[in-house]
């Protein structure tokens, strides 16, 4: 095990010293020796899982309480290779910093655009994080948008800054939900009311020893929908074997990856369209801006 603990939170960040990490809305924090002045994660009593001879200690590079009226630049961006999924496509415009948080508004594109051969209709939205990171308490305080399309918060390593077998893939789903459901599928019946998490282990390069697979948790909120008020989100990335998630400061499960969790990963907030939640009959898009706004607190 390791002998630190770091807390990152969407919005700030903690770790600890001797050093195990984690992350807060955006929070991010690491364990260090116990000082009275230190902020910690959320968490309600008996829940908080660090050792008594230590303290969680915010990782500021990756933390955000969002107060100004523009994204802090060196901690985050906007763009990237990935434009979004179909129809929904990443856009500027949407993502705002105000009244003490990021915004991001799903909305009805003007026009369709056509982009790689596909057409969008919807824009969505995408922030991660500058810096990557590996073990440590990630939280985030969010109010999910009430729409068809996503409200996330989650980490994901970079392959292309890897070599050999560290070129595959690993996921850490912390939160994914969505406001207005579209499928009959039992499995995502209460996708508008729960913490979806996951963690995810694929594209494994040949020849190398890794299982692909996925294991994850779903937890229900005490009461409400998603949209109706900010919760906090939580996952303790204690080793590369363990996973903690956390839904308002509580433990809701232990969770051991299919492969081993021990390469840096970013934080991704995303307003995105999934395959299996489909455009609904009047376009989804028929909210105020605030139902259809993801709010990180």
């Amino acid at each position: 095990m390791h002998n630190g603990l770091n807390y990152f939170r969407v919005i700030k960040s903690y770790t600890m010293k001797n050093s195990i990490k984690t992350i807060l809305a955006i929070c991010v924090f690491a364990i260090s020796a116990i000082s009275s002045a230190q902020k910690a994660p959320t968490f309600e009593k008996g829940n908080d899982p660090r050792p008594k001879d230590k303290k969680w200690k915010l990782v500021k590079n990756q933390s955000d309480e969002f107060k100004g009226s523009s994204l802090n630049k060196s901690k985050w961006v906007t763009g990237g290779g990935w434009i979004g999924r179909p129809p929904g496509l990443f856009m500027q415009d949407n993502i705002k910093v105000k009244d003490g948080s990021l915004k991001i508004t799903a909305y009805t594109l003007p026009q369709p655009i056509v982009k790689n051969k596909k057409t969008f209709i919807h824009g969505g939205g995408y922030v991660g994080s500058v810096a990557p990171s590996k073990y440590g308490y990630y939280e985030a305080r969010m109010k999910a948008n009430k729409t068809f399309m996503s409200s996330t918060f989650w980490l994901i390593n970079e392959g292309r800054n890897e070599s050999g077998c560290n070129k595959r893939t690993v996921e850490l789903d912390i939160q994914e939900c969505v406001g207005e459901i579209n499928t009959k599928g039992k499995w995502a019946q209460h996708f508008d009311r729960s913490m979806h998490s996951n963690t995810h282990s694929r594209n494994i390069p040949e020849g190398c020893d890794y299982v692909k697979g996925i294991k994850g948790t779903n937890t229900d909120l005490k009461e409400g929908m998603v949209y109706d008020d900010y919760h906090v989100y939580g996952a303790w990335w204690k080793s590369e074997t363990e996973v903690w998630f956390y839904l308002d400061g509580v433990l809701t499960e232990k969770v051991t990856p299919a492969a081993d969790f021990d390469i840096n990963m970013h934080i991704r907030m995303v307003v995105e369209t999934y395959d299996w939640n489909p455009v609904p009959a009047d376009g989804g898009m028929t909210g105020t801006e605030e139902e259809r706004t993801t709010s990180y607190d």
